[in-house]
């Protein structure tokens, strides 16, 4: 049973955009749902498609590679399930100077650092990618 879903969905893209993998597939979930199409948005993955298994459903993530190299670098979790940590909208910063991106969940929903900064809304600190 896998206790950090999030943990484990971007440890998974990591390591597949790694070893040159076209997909990954992670169990589904609305709020991983939504974290991959943001994801989507950012650039850092071509397509998300939700897929009906026996068992239950999947979600198939398609990497995104520019010329061969793949668009996800690193990934840093920085909640945890043992210890959660909450940003305010006013100290969400920047990551790896601009090139990177923070995802931070909020009542809004899913939002990168920047679109949190502009819409003043703070939230849990999900991860960082580069």
């Amino acid at each position: 049973m896998i206790t950090d879903r999030v943990g484990d969905f971007i440890i998974r893209l990591k390591n597949a955009s790694a070893s040159g993998k076209a997909m990954v597939n992670v169990p589904h979930s609305a709020h991983l749902e939504s974290i991959a199409k943001k994801l989507m948005e950012l650039g850092y993955v071509a397509s998300v498609e939700t897929t009906r298994k026996e068992v239950g459903k999947t979600l198939d993530v398609a990497l995104r590679y520019d010329d061969g190299t793949p668009r996800i670098r690193g990934v840093k979790r920085i909640s945890k399930p043992g210890r959660r940590l909450y940003t305010p909208a006013r100290e969400a910063h920047t990551v790896k100077n601009g090139i990177g991106a923070r995802l931070i969940s909020t009542p809004k929903g899913v939002l990168s650092d920047k679109e949190a900064r502009k819409v003043r809304v703070g939230g849990e600190d999900l991860f960082e990618i580069w």
